[in-house]
C-alpha cells in the first residue's frame, strides 16, 4: 500500500503544480476581476481555470492533399480541410471548459509575490516570536484514530462494497473495514507571532463613483491577503470621509456615496487618534488612504501634511497613497504629497487610472517591504 500511497502523494503534488502554473499564467487577469473576490470562503478563493486534458494520442481522419513531410509552394495549405476563416459550416465541436478549484489565501499571496516581486516584509517591534500551528493538509490510510476522517472512511468504504457487487441499495448498510479508514494528514507551519491594523481611508464625495469604489475593493483584497501571510493577526478599520470623517464597517465602505465638500484632513485626524489609542509601538500599522485627489483647500492640504509629518509617518510601517482617476477630480492633492513626503522612507505614493493599474499600484504600495 505504501507505495501506491506515494504514487498518489506525487500526482496530487503534480496535479496542485499544474494548477498553480495556470493561475500564475492568467495571474494578471485574475488579479483584476471583483468577482473572485465574491468567491472568498474563510481561508480558501475559488478560481475558475481552463479543464486539464491528459495528453494522449487521437486518430484524425483519412484525407487526401495539402502539404505533410513531402514537396510543396509557399502558401499550399498544411491539409486538405483548411479554409478561409469564418468559413464553413456550425461546428459541432466542444468549446473550452473552465474548471473551479479551491486556492488557498496563503498559496494566493506567495503567487502575488512572486509575479510582482515582493519583498518579505520586515515587522517593526520587539515580539518577533515565530510560532507553530498545526495545519491539516490531506489524507491518509494510516494515522492516529484521533484523526480518522469519517466521511472518507464511509466513502471508501461504499466505493468497496459498489465494486465488489456487496451493495444492496434496498437494504443500504455500509460497513467499513480496516483498508476502508482514512486518517487527516498535518504539518506544522511556523507563523510569527507579530500583530498588523490596516487603517483604509477613502474619500465617499459624489466624485468617487461605483466604478473608483471597485478599484479600492479589490485593490485592498490583494493588500489584506499579503499582509495576512506576514502576519499572526490582521486587524482592519475603515475610515470614510467627506467633509467629515467617521469609522464605519467594510460593507459601508464599500458601498457608501455622498455629496458635499473634501475635506481630507478630517481622516487623518481621525487615524491619528485610532492609532494613538489604541495600538502601541509593537503594532505594525498601515494607513491606506484612497481619493480622487481633490480637496477643500490648500489650507486644509497643509494641515495633512502637517499631521503625517509630525504624528503619523513617525509611528506607522507604511503611509500609502492611492488616487484613483476620476472625470471630476482635479488630482492635485497627490503632487502636493510627492513635494512634501514623497521621498520619505515609508510613503508609497500611486495613481490608478483604471483597474489596468492595480497591478502597478500593488507593487508600488507593497514593494518596499515595509
Amino acid at each position: 500500500m505504501a507505495p501506491m500511497l506515494r504514487k498518489i502523494e506525487r500526482d496530487v503534488k503534480r496535479f496542485k503544480q499544474i494548477v498553480r502554473g495556470l493561475i500564475k499564467k492568467e495571474f494578471r487577469k485574475y488579479l483584476t476581476e471583483g468577482e473572485l473576490i465574491g468567491k472568498q470562503g474563510k481561508d480558501l478563493v475559488t478560481i475558475p481555470i481552463p479543464s486539464i486534458d491528459i495528453p494522449r494520442f487521437r486518430f484524425g481522419e483519412r484525407q487526401q492533399g495539402g502539404v505533410g513531410q513531402g514537396e510543396g509552394e509557399p502558401g499550399d495549405p498544411l491539409s486538405a480541410s483548411e479554409g478561409e476563416p469564418g468559413s464553413g459550416q456550425a461546428g459541432d465541436a466542444a468549446g473550452q471548459h473552465l474548471l473551479e478549484v479551491d486556492v488557498s489565501l496563503d498559496e494566493l499571496a506567495d503567487i502575488l509575490g512572486e509575479e510582482l516581486q515582493l519583498p518579505r516584509i520586515q515587522p517593526k517591534g520587539k515580539d518577533r516570536i515565530v510560532a507553530t500551528r498545526i495545519r491539516y493538509t490531506g489524507v491518509a490510510p494510516q494515522g492516529p484514530e484521533s484523526l480518522r476522517h469519517f466521511k472518507r472512511t464511509y466513502k471508501q468504504a461504499l466505493r468497496r462494497q459498489i465494486a465488489s457487487g456487496q451493495y444492496n441499495y434496498l437494504r443500504p448498510a455500509v460497513v467499513p473495514m480496516r483498508e476502508d479508514r482514512r486518517y487527516r494528514t498535518w504539518k506544522q507551519v511556523a507563523v510569527p507571532e507579530t500583530n498588523a491594523v490596516v487603517i483604509y481611508m477613502m474619500d465617499v464625495s459624489g466624485s468617487m463613483g461605483d466604478e473608483q469604489k471597485e478599484i479600492v475593493r479589490i485593490e485592498s483584497f490583494w493588500i489584506d491577503t499579503w499582509l495576512r501571510r506576514h502576519y499572526k493577526g490582521l486587524e482592519t478599520r475603515y475610515l470614510i470621509h467627506d467633509a467629515v470623517a467617521r469609522e464605519v464597517d467594510r460593507e459601508t465602505f464599500f458601498h457608501t456615496r455622498e455629496s458635499g465638500g473634501t475635506m481630507i484632513s478630517s481622516a487623518y485626524k481621525l487615524c491619528r487618534d485610532i492609532v494613538k489609542a489604541e495600538y502601541g509601538t509593537s503594532w505594525n500599522v498601515y494607513p491606506l488612504h484612497f481619493s480622487d485627489g481633490d480637496n477643500w483647500s490648500a489650507d486644509d492640504t497643509r494641515l495633512c501634511v502637517d499631521i503625517l509629518k509630525g504624528e503619523l509617518l513617525p509611528v506607522v510601517n507604511l503611509f500609502a497613497y492611492g488616487q484613483v482617476e476620476s472625470p471630476y477630480g482635479s488630482g492635485q492633492f497627490i503632487k502636493d504629497l510627492k513635494e512634501a513626503v514623497g521621498a520619505e522612507e515609508n510613503v508609497a505614493l500611486s495613481e490608478i487610472a483604471d483597474k489596468d493599474a492595480i497591478y502597478a499600484s500593488i507593487k508600488q504600495f507593497l514593494g518596499r517591504g515595509k
